[in-house]
C-alpha cells in the first residue's frame, strides 16, 4: 500500500481504526468471548500500524502510539 498517497486525516483515521479494533478485542476477551478482529493474533494488523506510524512520523504528525503491551504481564519492580 502506498501510504504516501493518503492525506494526514486518512492516515489518522486508519490508525485510529486499528486502535478501536484492538479495544473491541480487549473488551470481548475481558467478557470471556473470542476477539472479533484478532488484532493481537494477526501479524498484518501490527505491520499495517507500523507502516502508518512510519509515514506519520515521516510527515512530522503527532499521534499517540498504540500500546501493544496491554495484554502482556507486568514485570515486577
Amino acid at each position: 500500500m502506498d501510504y504516501r498517497a493518503f492525506t494526514n486525516d486518512s492516515l489518522t483515521m486508519m490508525y485510529e481504526s486499528i486502535r478501536a479494533a484492538l479495544a473491541s478485542d480487549n473488551a470481548q476477551k475481558a467478557a470471556g468471548d473470542k476477539p472479533r478482529f484478532r488484532v493481537r493474533e494477526t501479524r498484518d494488523w501490527k505491520e499495517h500500524a507500523a507502516n502508518l506510524e512510519a509515514e506519520m512520523l515521516n510527515r512530522g504528525m503527532y499521534f499517540e502510539i498504540i500500546d501493544w503491551t496491554e495484554d502482556q504481564g507486568q514485570l515486577p519492580l
